[in-house]
């Protein structure tokens, strides 16, 4: 394993923004890693785990180890009357992870196309669009203990997954290293429809043409149809969550604000966070290279030379206004470093 110094992340994060880490370490297997993290402890220095720095922003420098996870592989390791047991390493993309499933035949995460991020990343946060989160198909992962090196198996209900949550993000943060990731998937196709832009992107479709494969390609034509390539244009995807209130605070915002977009979320009520930002004014809006993506509101974007720190002050600004007019406080999604 190579350790690099005083490296620029600009490519190694999908804002593009120019932050420097003091050093930096690709790794390709499990002994890299733990080499890595020993790199580290020896010289008493922080580290950071990423994968694709999709889900980034540097508004300043980082004075420790960078480590990217490029650990690869995937295969069957079980199954049965109904289900595949799928195993995939921590580095393989999300996007061809998906792709590849749909290839074999093994069914699921077709509405979770073209999310940005690798393997190993998914489960921390409990990804989730069109209908679909992570937690309906994650059988268990494996995950080395920083302290101790050692690799345990989390089952699904280890991982204690909600919105956007994970206990990988909350009593064992900082805590483990995701090497691989077990799915359940399944044998027969079983269409979901739910998530109302897709029901109406397919709503001329005959039911018996509606496959798996059309699913993956119906959702990555809306998410292209509304998000920007960060290859051209940095950006992180959807920076603020979707706040969950209330059906008490959601009744009071509705008697104010009549057309607020929402929907039911396990008893409670999840805000469409685009809405309350584009009603704060904010959709479109531009400040030298900084701006909030003109057809998605949730999409902070770098049109060139922006740094970090002109990103950050951006979203809190937006974070203030909402708060002002909704009374919500909107929670990053993006990790800010």
């Amino acid at each position: 394993m190579l350790v690099q110094e005083n490296i620029n992340l600009k490519k190694f994060n999908t804002f593009h923004v120019s932050a420097y880490a003091r050093y930096f370490a690709d790794i390709k297997n499990t002994d890299d890693l733990l080499e890595a993290l020993n790199f580290a402890r020896q010289h008493e220095l922080p580290f950071m785990i990423i994968g694709q720095g999709s889900n980034l922003l540097f508004k300043e420098d980082y004075a420790g180890l960078i480590i990217e996870l490029n650990i690869k592989g995937i295969g069957l390791v079980g199954e049965d009357e109904d289900h595949y047991l799928v195993k995939a390493c921590c580095g393989e993309i999300w996007h061809d992870f998906v792709q590849y499933c749909l290839q074999a035949r093994y069914y699921g995460l077709e509405n979770l196309s073209l999310i940005p991020g690798t393997v190993g990343a998914a489960p921390v946060q409990n990804i989730g669009a069109y209908g679909v989160e992570l937690s309906g198909f994650l059988h268990e992962l494996d995950a080395l203990e920083i302290a101790s090196g050692e690799v345990q198996t989390f089952s699904k209900e280890d991982c204690r997954l909600s919105y956007r949550q994970s206990i990988f993000k909350t009593e064992l943060k900082n805590r483990y290293v995701i090497t691989s990731v077990t799915f359940k998937l399944l044998k027969q196709a079983q269409i979901n429809l739910t998530y109302p832009a897709l029901q109406e992107a397919l709503k001329d479709q005959a039911k018996d043409q509606i496959t798996p494969q059309l699913i993956s390609d119906t959702v990555c034509r809306i998410r292209r149809s509304k998000l920007p390539d960060p290859g051209q244009l940095g950006n992180a995807g959807s920076f603020f969550w979707n706040p969950v209130v209330s059906d008490e605070e959601y009744q009071r915002l509705k008697t104010s604000h009549a057309d607020i977009v929402a929907y039911p979320y396990q008893g409670q009520h999840k805000l469409a966070a685009a809405w309350l930002i584009d009603q704060a004014g904010w959709k479109g809006y531009r400040e030298g290279d900084v701006g909030v993506h003109k057809e998605h509101a949730l999409v902070l974007v770098n049109y060139g030379a922006a740094s970090g720190a002109e990103l950050y002050e951006l979203s809190t600004r937006i974070q203030a206004s909402v708060k002002d007019m909704f009374g919500i406080e909107l929670q990053p999604e993006v990790r800010i470093i």
